[in-house]
Formats: C-alpha cells, sequence, structure tokens
C-alpha cells in the first residue's frame, strides 16, 4: 500500500533556488520510493518544486486547493489527482486526512499556519502522525528557539510535548524517517 507525504511549503515564486532544490529533492525521493506527495497543488515555489520532482521521477502528486486559488489561476496543471475544497480550513483537514506525515519545509505565514494547526492537533491527540520540520540552512533555527524557550517558560507544560515534531537538517534524514 502506498503511503503519502504532506509537504506544507512556500508557494512564492521570488523564493531563492538553494531551496527550491531541496523541495524537488524531497519529491524525487518520494516517488523513487512510492511515496505519494501531497501538497497544495500550487505551481510556483516549493510547492511547483516538489510536485516537478515527484512528477520527473515517475511519482504521484495530489493536490489540495480551495476554489478561491483556483478561481484565481494558481492551480498547477498536470497532477494526478486535484481535491477541491470550499475553504483553508477544510483543506488543512483533508491535508491530514489523506497523508501518512507532514513535512515542513521552509515557508511564511501560510506554511507556519498549517504547522501550528497541525501541531495542536496532535497535542490535543486528534493527529497521530510524524510532524517533520526540515531545517534547511538554519532556516528554522529561531522556531526551535522559541520552542525551547515555551518549554523552559513552561508554555509547553504537558508530558510530550517535547516530541510532537522531528526537527532534521536534510534531505537525507527524511530519508531515514520515510524508510522507517
Amino acid at each position: 500500500m502506498s503511503k503519502s507525504l504532506c509537504v506544507y511549503c512556500a508557494s512564492s515564486a521570488l523564493i531563492d533556488k538553494k531551496y527550491k532544490q531541496v523541495a524537488y529533492k524531497v519529491g524525487q525521493l518520494c516517488a523513487e520510493h512510492g511515496w505519494t506527495l501531497v501538497n497544495g497543488a500550487g505551481s510556483e515555489g516549493l510547492m511547483g518544486a516538489s510536485s516537478d520532482g515527484c512528477k520527473d521521477a515517475g511519482g504521484k502528486v495530489v493536490g489540495i486547493i480551495p476554489q478561491f486559488m483556483v478561481d484565481k489561476g494558481w492551480l498547477r496543471p498536470g497532477l494526478d489527482e486535484v481535491v477541491i475544497t470550499k475553504d483553508m480550513a477544510e483543506r488543512k483537514q483533508k491535508f491530514r486526512d489523506c497523508c501518512d506525515a507532514v513535512l515542513v519545509l521552509p515557508g511564511g505565514l501560510g506554511t507556519m499556519e498549517e504547522l501550528f494547526e497541525t501541531v495542536t492537533q496532535k497535542q490535543l491527540g486528534q493527529f497521530a502522525k510524524p510532524i517533520i520540520i526540515l531545517n534547511q540552512d538554519g532556516y528554522y533555527d529561531h522556531l526551535e528557539a522559541w520552542l525551547r524557550h515555551c518549554h523552559e517558560e513552561r508554555f509547553l507544560r504537558y508530558k510530550g510535548d517535547e516530541v510532537l515534531w522531528t526537527v532534521i537538517r536534510s534531505v537525507d534524514e527524511l530519508l531515514t524517517l520515510l524508510r522507517e
């Protein structure tokens, strides 16, 4: 049975190519190891790069996108499956429902919002799948420091909060986790 990796990531076309190269590699790894790539169905940025990597390596890509984004022309053509939702809330729930793990690549507000909602769902026992944050080139160093600070100040105070997510620094580490 095929597994699915949902990737939260940026859709901006202005992102440095080093981030796009890693997103492309993530897509390739999904295809090479029989994982379906699930993302936000965007054609630009890391979303587009991860889809390209997966498709170029012969993999399957599922895009989940709200209707208003389709209306704006943001839907990437050529996906294997497209799920159109009524709004962002339904989109995020479908991301969580259809995946076996979540990978967070560098991103902005939308990526953070998806991450925080998913981590909160996990903390509340509503999501039990792995959440992996790829801290490429130190992109998430400040987030890691803030999360440590939350622990120190007891804002994250429940047993298990410290293992709600896994932070990795390279795609090679992702490969190890996908094999598990």
